[in-house]
């Protein structure tokens, strides 16, 4: 498996981190866009601020769905990153802003 990678996120508005979020995830996740190539199972350490925020928030993960560079469509290049355990206020606080929109089949980066 390879080495564990740092990566920063900035999410400036509520739309955009509804389209990056993953709630179908047990734990919950957020899609990162990156052309670096990811190995599903990976452990990925991310640096994320979510819109109205100055700190940034670290979370720790592992891939669960690549998009590589060169996808079809209309799809963003970049990864799925399922929350850790320990994650659980970062996906609190996303869901907090997120309220009353996350069952409205908004369009995501992933599904």
């Amino acid at each position: 498996m390879s080495p564990q990678k740092a990566l920063s996120l900035t999410i400036q508005d509520t739309q955009t981190l509804l389209s990056a979020y993953m709630p179908l995830l047990e734990r919950g996740g957020i899609f990162v866009p990156t052309r670096e190539r990811y190995e599903l199972g990976q452990e990925v350490y991310l640096l994320l601020t979510l819109p109205g925020d100055s700190e940034r928030m670290p979370v720790t993960g592992q891939v669960v769905w690549v998009s590589p560079d060169g996808v079809a469509g209309r799809r963003v290049p970049g990864i799925g990153i399922h929350f850790s355990p320990e994650d659980q206020p970062v996906r609190d606080r996303i869901e907090t802003l997120l309220a009353g929109q996350l069952d409205k089949g908004a369009p995501t980066y992933t599904l």
